[in-house]
């Protein structure tokens, strides 16, 4: 479906033709929303961020995940996934992920805060939804600072839960709905886990006014 997050990033900017005149603040999750967020910012011509948020990993799977926490605190579980950890296991892995969730303020965003997000259109971008626990974090974050609209948009995403991210923000947008849908991964080309040096690579080439 999409060659890289780069081709992801400009096809996704072109369903968003309309904010282009709206005080858009766009803000992607990283890493790998970066350079999804990065091109649409630039087509829009939005102010643009990012929105750190981390999954909370089951300590058997850490690529599965029982919810998700944002840089502001704001914690997201699915119900029926926290009730195989112990209270306890919970509070260590979020605490964990909150550690490195400030590593990752400091180092790709240098310290800085986030945009004023009060009142603004914000659109958040991510190089797809699987279980949609990150997203919904950062939805909270956005709800906290009195978002004026939240705009999710990402190229892929499964039918579920696009359909649930819906319910809880004023748009979603999403490029592609695979029929059979089992991972981000499925719909690029070139496809790999993003490093922080290419996070900041993309901030300084592509995203830099």
């Amino acid at each position: 479906m999409f060659e890289d997050r780069r081709d992801a990033g400009k096809k996704l900017a072109l369903a968003l033709e309309k904010y282009k005149v709206e005080d858009v603040l766009v803000l992607a999750i990283p890493r790998g929303g970066v350079e999804v967020g990065c091109q649409v910012a630039k087509y829009l011509d939005a102010d643009f961020s990012l929105l750190i948020a981390r999954k909370l990993p089951f300590p058997d799977n850490i690529e599965a995940g029982f919810g998700a926490i944002a840089e502001d605190g704001s914690i997201f579980v699915f119900s029926n996934a926290a009730m195989w950890l112990s209270q306890d296991l919970r509070d260590r892995i979020v605490d964990e992920q909150f550690v490195e969730i400030h590593r990752r303020v400091e180092v790709l965003r240098k310290g800085m805060p986030l945009p004023k997000i009060t009142g603004r259109t914000v659109i958040l971008v991510d190089d797809g939804l699987a279980m949609g626990s990150t997203m919904i974090a950062s939805i909270m974050l956005c709800k906290k600072n009195e978002a004026g609209k939240i705009v999710v948009a990402v190229p892929v995403a499964g039918k579920v839960v696009a359909e649930d991210i819906g319910r809880i923000v004023d748009e979603i947008v999403v490029l592609e709905i695979p029929r059979h849908f089992m991972a981000v991964a499925q719909a690029y080309r070139n496809w790999y886990d993003v490093s922080d040096d290419e996070v900041l690579e993309i901030l300084k080439k592509e995203c830099s006014n």
